[in-house]
């Protein structure tokens, strides 16, 4: 009988594959960086498009590099060195495009 065709077949093979990608990543903060609201170049890279601080699991950080940051960035808001939003429109049209005026009959 084929390994395809026999039910609940259990290869040793399957358990010993890791379903996660082998490379690893450099820690987004390193020993020598200091966590400040002047810092803007490392306080950016924990903020999203729309102007939002991130989550610990996303920015793979401490909970104390966490909190840390999370004043940075409100420091510097409030400082206006950061935006609290990020209203920039990416897909901003030059023409104006309104619709002509259609003339409708009504049905009788």
């Amino acid at each position: 009988m084929d390994k395809s065709k026999r039910p609940f077949s259990k290869s040793k093979q399957s358990f010993s594959k890791s379903k996660r990608s082998v490379r690893r990543r450099l820690p987004p903060i390193q020993p020598g960086d200091r966590i400040d609201y002047r810092n803007l170049s490392l306080i950016s890279r924990f903020i999203s498009e729309q102007g939002k601080i991130l989550s610990r699991q996303v920015n793979r950080l401490t909970l104390k590099q966490q909190r840390l940051i999370t004043i940075a960035i409100k420091r510097a808001r409030i400082l206006s060195l950061l935006p609290f939003l990020n209203t920039a429109k990416k897909f901003e049209r030059n023409e104006s495009t309104t619709r002509p005026y259609s003339f409708r009959t009504k049905k009788k």
